[in-house]
C-alpha cells in the first residue's frame, strides 16, 4: 500500500462505517445531517487534515528524487543532441543515401531517449530494479508486437529496403502498376509520386514482397518503336533512311549502338523495329520517342518511302462483270 493510501485510510473507515450509515436513516422531521455528533465531524476534519500532512510530508520527502528525474532528462536531452551531431559525421562516413542517414539517426534518437527515460523511472521510484523493468518492458514488447503486427512489419520492412535496396529518394520505379518517383522513404511507408500527379503512399511490406523496377537505375535507358514500309518498297534502302534519320536526333545517344531491323510481316506492311538509347526518366523517354518519330516521318517522306494506311486485297474465284451506268447530263 502506498503512503497516500496509508493516510486515507483512517478517513475512508470514518466515512464508510458512521457517516454514511447515519446519511441513509430518514426519520420523519428531522435531517441525517443533525444526527452527526459535533466528535464526530471534528474527528472527520481531523482526519483530512492529518491526511493532507501526510501527502505534503510524503511529497517533500520525494522532492530529491523528482529533482534527479529531472535532472536525468536534461542529461539524457543534451546526450540526444550531442549522439545526433556525432552521429550524422559517422553515419556520413559509413554510407552516402541520405535516407539511410536519417534511418540512423533516428534510431539513435529512439534508443537514447529510451535509455534516458529508463533511468528516469529507476531515479523516480527507487523500488524498481533493472530486472523489474526489463521484464515489464518485455512483456510489453510481447503485447505491442501481437497487437501492431502488421506496424512491425513495415518497420522492418522499411529497413531492409533502406539497407539493401538499390533505389531511393529521386528514383524512379514500379511496381505493381505504380509508377512514380520516390518522393521519401520512411520506416513504414514510402512515399512515390505518380507520373499524373497523385501522391501514393505505399507500405514498405508492398514494395518489399513484390517484383519492383527501378527504372533510372542507371543513367540511360533503351527504346523500341515498329514503323512499317509498304509491302513493295526496297527493305534494305528504308533501313539505310531510317537509320540515318534517328542519327540526327539530339535526343538519342550517339555513343550507343542505333538498332533498325526489320521485324516481321505486318497485315499491310513490313514491320521494322528502331530500338536506340536516351535519358532514363519518362520525360526524356517521350521527348526522345517524339523527336525520332517525326524525324523517321519525315525522311522517308523525302526519300519517297510510303508508309501504309491499313489497307485489304480482295480475290475472286471467278471473273467479276462490273456494270457502270451512264449518268444523264442536265
Amino acid at each position: 500500500m502506498t503512503p497516500v493510501n496509508e493516510s486515507l485510510s483512517p478517513f475512508i473507515e470514518l466515512v464508510s462505517l458512521r457517516l454514511i450509515p447515519l446519511l441513509q436513516q430518514k426519520d420523519e422531521g428531522e435531517s441525517a445531517l443533525e444526527e452527526i455528533a459535533p466528535e464526530q465531524v471534528s474527528k472527520a476534519a481531523e482526519t483530512v487534515m492529518g491526511s493532507l500532512e501526510k501527502i505534503w510530508s510524503n511529497f517533500l520527502s520525494h522532492t530529491p528524487y523528482i529533482i534527479a528525474a529531472f535532472m536525468v532528462l536534461i542529461v539524457t536531452w543534451i546526450a540526444v543532441f550531442v549522439l545526433r551531431r556525432i552521429g550524422a559525421r559517422f553515419f556520413q562516413r559509413a554510407t552516402s543515401r541520405k535516407s539511410l542517414q536519417d534511418l540512423f539517426a533516428r534510431l539513435l534518437t529512439i534508443a537514447t531517449w529510451l535509455i534516458g527515460l529508463l533511468f528516469t523511472a529507476m531515479v523516480l521510484f527507487p523500488e524498481l530494479t533493472p530486472a523489474r523493468v526489463l521484464g515489464a518492458v518485455g512483456l510489453f514488447s510481447v503485447a505491442i508486437g501481437f497487437a501492431f503486427k502488421d506496424i512491425f512489419e513495415n518497420f522492418f520492412a522499411g529497413i531492409l529496403i533502406l539497407w539493401n535496396f538499390p533505389f531511393e529518394e529521386g528514383d524512379v520505379i514500379q511496381c505493381e502498376g505504380i509508377l512514380g518517383r520516390v518522393e521519401a522513404v520512411e520506416v513504414r511507408n514510402t512515399m512515390i509520386r505518380k507520373v499524373t500527379g497523385e501522391l501514393v503512399v505505399v507500405p514498405n511490406l508492398f514494395l518489399f514482397k513484390n517484383p519492383c523496377e527501378i527504372l533510372t537505375d542507371r543513367i540511360k535507358r533503351r527504346v523500341s518503336i515498329i514503323v512499317g514500309v509498304a509491302y513493295h518498297e526496297d527493305v534494305s534502302r528504308s533501313v539505310e533512311v531510317i537509320e540515318k534519320a534517328v542519327e540526327t536526333c539530339k535526343t538519342v545517344r550517339q555513343d550507343d549502338p542505333i538498332q533498325v531491323f526489320p521485324h516481321g510481316f505486318g497485315d499491310s506492311s513490313i514491320d521494322i523495329e528502331i530500338t536506340w538509347w536516351t535519358g532514363s526518366i519518362p520525360l526524356a523517354i517521350r521527348e526522345s520517342t517524339g523527336e525520332v518519330v517525326t524525324a523517321v516521318k519525315k525522311a522517308l517522306n523525302e526519300a519517297g518511302i510510303e508508309i501504309p494506311f491499313p489497307y485489304r486485297t480482295l480475290t475472286f474465284k471467278e471473273p467479276l462483270t462490273l456494270h457502270q451506268e451512264d449518268e444523264g447530263i442536265a
